[in-house]
């Protein structure tokens, strides 16, 4: 898509938002029914729509995915998958990726979008970092999505990683909760958002290949919150030497 005239990207990424939203209303009526369902089975087919959606979109687009896995996956129980973050693309990715029962964490500020902002406040669990009440909310509500069987997904590094390093440092909260549950840790890796769609920008939109990796599950056994800085350490050097094997396009030197 690089080789393209700035006209026929505009013209691509006009038509990709087009059919986006074109999807969106389509299954909207869909979101407002299985709201109804309440937070926990509700919400689970909400996410189930948000997968058939991207499921429905990208093929559309001239995008496909593909998961690899380095290590056998068991759907069947709870766990905290976390990746790393550098696309506005990484919320397609995401539910491209995890195919179970899950729900991720996001910014609260997104929930203020509207139409959109519905489906999101109503099916992923929201976070306000800037209010210490709201923060302790989310992580309950999360704690709690364990507990009933449903795994969750939080992006460590918090914000984009605008750097060329593989990764930026990471918050304790996953690696947190995960202690304090007994519940363990899916490293999950996203290879190909930083050419998909540049964090600087959603209109550098481009067509092609999305790769997600499943990395070795990590278990919390044994550890406890005075560990968090080396349970964190273990699972972000793990991260970036496999982003590097990976050759992620964003890495330099």
């Amino acid at each position: 898509m690089k080789t393209l005239f700035t006209p026929f990207r505009w013209l691509y990424v006009l038509y990709a938002l087009l059919i986006f939203i074109a999807i969106m209303f389509a299954i909207l009526p869909f979101f407002v029914i299985f709201s109804w369902g309440g937070r926990f089975h509700g919400a689970n087919r909400m996410m189930r729509l948000c997968m058939f959606w991207a499921d429905c979109w990208m093929p559309l687009v001239f995008m496909r995915h593909k998961n690899y896995f380095e290590a056998p996956h068991d759907p069947s129980r709870p766990t905290v998958f976390i990746a790393n973050h550098i696309s506005y693309f990484d919320a397609v990715i995401l539910v491209k990726t995890i195919r179970q029962h899950f729900r991720p964490l996001g910014r609260a500020e997104t929930a203020a979008i509207p139409i959109f902002g519905f489906i999101y406040r109503n099916a992923i669990v929201t976070v306000d970092r800037s209010d210490p009440k709201n923060r302790a909310e989310s992580v309950s509500k999360l704690k709690e999505l364990l507990q009933r069987g449903i795994s969750i997904f939080v992006f460590p590094e918090g914000t984009f990683n605008m750097t060329s390093s593989p990764l930026k440092s990471f918050y304790d909260g996953a690696f947190r909760i995960a202690i304090e549950t007994g519940t363990p840790i899916k490293p999950l890796l996203f290879l190909d958002g930083y050419k998909l769609m540049h964090y600087r920008h959603p209109f550098s939109l481009s067509p092609g290949l999305s790769r997600s990796v499943y990395l070795e599950e990590i278990s919390v056994e044994g550890y406890t919150l005075e560990d968090i800085p080396i349970l964190k350490k273990r699972v972000m050097e793990l991260m970036e030497r496999k982003l590097i094997e990976y050759q992620a396009p964003w890495i330099k030197g």
